[in-house]
């Protein structure tokens, strides 16, 4: 078997060529032999299966975290400690208690994150459900079928209407007049394309140039026709695809989230000091290893062991997480009620520091439904008395008004003999329906004649002879009005040649058959020397007359209108008694080549300017980006006109002098270096601004979104739809599919689907996004402040050398469940009024920043001390309680292990305790109503502390205490839990506590509320801070 060469340029050989290079025979096929020996040397027609990760390896990764480790390494120590200990004493709790809470814990978090990983894209797969199953293939001389994973280089394949194509094929014979692919799935454009057998005279030609050949996974519109398999499997254009989504998801897993960067920076950097700080707790007490209150110096190690391993629980937020996919959940939540549904949940505050939004023109920022924006006609006698008429709407409802036409063109009820002719030329040579969909009008068939369609509508209203319905129970009654009148007789197709269509048809008012024309201007006009006036009269078509004609096309064309010149032939020769096939004529019209001889005097009735128009609420959401310090970049398939039109409309570009600098074709782009191309991008970072790439090559996209995210550094959002959109959406920092008219492949690969394909709902995503992460670093901070707190509590107990307040178990309730409601809630604080008239945060910036650490170690200082205090003042002077407990000094209290040397050192019985046979057990069994007290001043601070975080620098007086009425609603959630474990038997065995008095609430109430006071004064300070920063700011602007 002979080697061919996969490279070649199928596309510029002429078929025999084709034939000769891949070693096929166009009459035979392949031999089974043949196809055999291929398929084992060049592989299956498939696209490759992505390895999948492990199971074990899922598992691994979630213990790769930093503290994690650190909370596992606690549990192994805690538990051989346990080990150890006395399991024979009964007032404490179970030693293994401990190391299973905080392994369960791990085990837990570890199942989330393994759930969330097997939920992962499945973009890939979506791309093979793209290829078609089966083939009918040439082999040996006979025609059969067979899988389409078997099809080889060099096969004969058959294809017809409604398949989906098998493999990259070169086209070799045409079995119908036309055929035409939809190969909007692979290069987003938006009407059908006509194929031909004829090389493609090009160096380089781009996927849409391909116009012979026939791409795997698009489908076939209409006709038959034969082509030769050149490419398979991986070697297809969607084979590529594949390969760049593969590409651009490995290099995105090594660019992880802002907020994943931030919280591993944060973790990696607590993680050390929660290390430092344990082995230096623990070092600390050497000296107290030995005391005898720990029977022996090995059990005083492991005694201290076990307070640091109490210390690495306190230092590490175990509830954060939880807190975090909570609050991105509920984000998503509100997101989806926008109409953005969000994929992939660190996405939701990832929206939040986006500097660039790169969006699609179709569809997104227009409304993807074509529409007559002005129409060009004689409303005098003379060809000279030509006007423009602008005509409202921006959507297939077929509504809105024809500026000056019913003082112009309407006579008595009825329209002028020139516009009644336009209506019916343009509802009769159109292939297009309009029909009722849910409250909407929609089309089937191509946009173009769907919106000439609705112009028909629009000019139905003005005709007062016509009695008309509803519109939603008969979207195009004026139509069928027209259509009724008339019998078709022949279809003149398109051809690229003559750039125009035609319709033959027979009206029962007119003696022979009328051809009605339309296309483009340029060659109508050429052909034409007549014009149809308001009487209905054709009058000659001057060469003055038809500059005036042309400069207003012209003029029309450069404002991004797609103009199309509507005719009526009404002298039609041999095929003006034409009736079907068996007529003598019907000669002429089996070749498509002599279609431009029928239309050989063409008469111009008028002309009309189309346009896909701007959604109404995209320029304000294009300014709302300005404000927020978003650029905007249009990316579309459409030519330079029509973009820089639609950009000006909707403010991307504010003056024509802009189309130099800032706008582009994705050649013009390409042919850059990157020095230049880097130079461009930055027109628009730093300073919002936006910029127009038109006529760009799909291709490319996902180069400029690297170029943005990569060596730019910025956050760029992306959107698409198609599936040569998928790397791009991959590749980009957030990728943004269409749910309407999205395929499935987009929507697997991005990040966030927009339910509506709407501009405006990312603008409010975005909005969206910055308010969670508003909410998300105030939890956070909330949630360290307590962290810090339990540190400063246990280091001071430790450094004091009295006995530990709080256990590990005590400690993990409160960050994971007593914090964790409060945190949760502060997810809903309503966002700034100014949210969206600040610049995008800086994706490195950190999560804490210096000053903030600073704040929040103070108020965390306090809550620290104000444990140990609570703490210490139970045994020192809380003589009020009226549980008749015993005082103590200082000194005995610092230095309760050497108690059992101390002699006629005797404590009275109170409550449940009873120290008549070991006076010690005062500092360990009966330090449970301290320890109790500790822990409800910890508990209640926090809820202060949540109250505080309500605003990160305003007054609480000023922002109000029920700005947050969740936040309340958690406040209380959380001390009916605390009470819970207080004041419920079984609890109080597990964690240790005892019922508290009212007494003993006064006392946690008069500690804990001086924490808003000490914060109210940091705020004062930021305040001042922030005036000074914004100040400078303004200095440098």
């Amino acid at each position: 078997m002979a080697e061919i060469d996969l490279t070649q340029p199928f596309y510029s050989y002429p078929i025999e060529k084709v034939v000769s290079s891949v070693k096929t025979d166009l009459a035979k096929g392949l031999s089974n032999d043949e196809a055999k020996a291929r398929l084992a040397k060049y592989g299956t027609n498939e696209l490759e299966k992505e390895e999948k990760e492990s199971i074990w390896e899922k598992i691994k990764e979630q213990f790769e975290d930093n503290l994690v480790r650190i909370l596992l390494l606690a549990a192994v120590i805690s538990f051989v400690i346990s080990q150890f200990e006395d399991h024979g004493e009964v007032h404490a709790v179970p030693p293994w208690v401990e190391p299973c809470v905080i392994f369960t814990i791990l085990i837990l978090n570890a199942a989330v994150g393994i759930w969330q990983d097997l939920d992962a894209e499945r973009a890939i797969e979506a791309l093979k459900d793209l290829q078609s199953p089966h083939a009918i293939v040439l082999r040996d001389s006979n025609w059969g079928k067979i899988e389409a994973k078997d099809l080889v280089v060099g096969d004969i394949v058959e294809i017809k209407q409604g398949d989906r194509i098998p493999a990259d094929l070169r086209m070799v014979e045409l079995k119908t007049i036309t055929l035409k692919t939809d190969q909007s799935i692979l290069t987003g454009e938006v009407n059908p394309v006509n194929k031909t057998t004829d090389p493609v005279v090009k160096d380089k030609a781009a996927v849409q140039d391909k116009i012979n050949f026939l791409f795997s996974g698009t489908l076939v519109s209409n006709g038959t026709a034969i082509g030769i398999v050149c490419c398979t499997g991986m070697k297809t254009e969607i084979g590529k695809i594949q390969k760049e989504v593969q590409e651009a998801a490995k290099e995105k897993q090594e660019d992880d989230d802002p907020l994943s960067k931030r919280l591993d920076e944060f973790g990696d950097k607590l993680a050390k000091v929660v290390t430092y700080i344990c082995i230096g707790c623990w070092l600390m007490n050497i000296s107290n290893f030995s005391d005898p209150a720990h029977g022996g110096t090995i059990m005083g190690a492991l005694y201290y062991f076990k307070v640091a391993v109490a210390l690495a629980v306190a230092a590490i937020p175990e509830g954060l997480p939880a807190v975090i996919t909570t609050c991105l959940a509920l984000g998503a939540r509100r997101m989806a009620k926008q109409r953005a549904i969000v994929r992939k949940l660190p996405k939701v505050q990832t929206l939040g520091c986006t500097t660039i939004i790169c969006s699609d023109k179709t569809g997104t920022l227009t409304t993807n439904e074509m529409c007559v924006k002005e129409i060009v006609l004689l409303t005098g006698r003379e060809a000279s008395t030509v006007q423009v008429f602008p005509v409202e709407g921006t959507s297939y409802h077929p509504e809105g008004k024809i500026e000056k036409l019913e003082s112009t063109l309407v006579k008595g009820n009825g329209l002028t003999a020139n516009l009644k002719r336009l209506a019916q030329s343009m509802a009769l040579c159109n292939e297009s329906k309009l029909f009722t969909d849910k409250g909407r009008v929609q089309r089937s068939g191509l946009p173009t004649e769907a919106a000439l369609r609705v112009l028909v509508e629009k000019i139905g209203k003005y005709d007062k002879s016509f009695q008309s319905k509803p519109i939603l129970d008969a979207p195009e009654q004026y139509n069928e009005a027209i259509s009724s009148e008339f019998t078709k007789r022949a279809t003149l197709e398109f051809t690229r040649d003559r750039k125009s269509m035609s319709v033959l048809a027979n009206s029962k008012n007119e003696k022979g058959n009328v051809l009605f024309i339309k296309g483009a201007p340029d060659y109508l006009l050429e052909k034409s020397n007549q014009i149809m006036n308001v009487d209905g009269e054709v009058v000659q078509l001057k060469a003055e007359d038809k500059a005036q004609f042309l400069t207003i096309v012209k003029n029309l064309a450069e404002k991004g209108l797609r103009t199309l010149a509507i005719c009526v032939q009404e002298e039609c020769g041999q095929l003006s008694t034409y009736d079907g096939p068996k007529h003598p004529a019907h000669k002429l019209l089996i070749d498509t080549n002599t279609y431009k001889d029928i239309e050989n005097k063409p008469i111009i009735i008028g002309v009309v300017a189309l346009q896909d128009p701007p959604r109404p609420e995209v320029k304000r959401s294009i300014e709302k980006c300005r404000e927020a310090g978003i650029s905007v970049i249009m990316i579309t398939g459409d030519i330079k006109e029509t973009a820089q039109s639609i950009a000006m409309q909707i403010g991307i570009l504010h003056n024509q002098s802009q189309f130099a600098t800032h706008s582009f074709t994705g050649l013009e782009f390409s042919q850059m270096g990157e020095e230049k191309q880097k130079k461009v991008l930055t027109q628009v970072i730093g300073k919002p601004s936006g910029l127009v790439f038109s006529r760009t090559d799909p291709s490319h996209k996902r180069e400029l979104v690297k170029l943005l995210t990569g060596q730019l550094n910025q956050i760029a959002a992306m959107t698409g739809d198609g599936v040569n959109d998928a790397p791009a959406l991959k590749q980009a920092s957030i990728g943004i599919a269409m749910g309407i008219a999205g395929t499935e492949v987009a929507k697997e690969a991005s990040d966030m689907i927009l339910a509506d394909d709407n501009f405006a709902t990312i603008v409010r995503a975005v909005e969206e996004g910055r308010a969670i992460y508003q909410n998300m670093k105030g939890f956070i901070r909330y949630m360290i402040s307590s962290n810090i707190g339990e540190v400063v509590s246990i280091f001071t107990s430790s450094l004091l050398g009295i006995p530990d307040g709080f256990n590990s178990i005590q400690l993990l309730w409160v960050n994971l469940v007593t914090d964790g409601l409060p945190a949760t809630a502060l997810s809903f604080n309503p966002p700034d009024p100014d949210v969206m008239q600040k610049p995008p945060r800086k994706h490195d910036e950190p999560i804490i920043t210096e000053f903030v650490f600073i704040r929040y170690c103070v108020i965390g200082t306090y809550v620290g001390l104000a444990t140990v205090f609570v703490f210490v003042y139970f045994y020192l002077g809380y003589e009020w309680a009226g549980d008749g407990h015993p005082i103590v000094t200082f000194t005995q209290l610092r230095n309760w292990g050497e108690c059992h040397y101390w002699e006629g050192f005797k404590v009275a019985n109170f409550d449940k305790y009873d120290f008549s046979k070991d006076p010690c057990l005062y500092f360990s069994w009966g330090k449970q109503k301290a320890s109790t007290l500790s822990l409800s001043v910890l508990v209640v601070i926090e809820m202060f502390n949540a109250l505080n975080a309500l605003s990160e620098d305003s007054s609480l007086l000023k922002v109000g205490v029920f700005a947050n009425p969740y936040l309340i609603m958690a406040i209380f959630g959380s001390m009916t839990l605390h009470c819970m474990i207080c004041y419920v038997p079984l609890f109080e065995n597990i964690f240790n506590t005892v019922p508290l008095t009212l007494n003993d609430w006064i006392l946690v109430l008069a500690v804990s509320a001086p924490v808003v006071l000490v914060d109210e004064i940091l705020k004062v300070f930021s305040r001042i801070r922030n005036a000074k920063l914004l100040e400078q700011r303004k200095k440098l602007d």
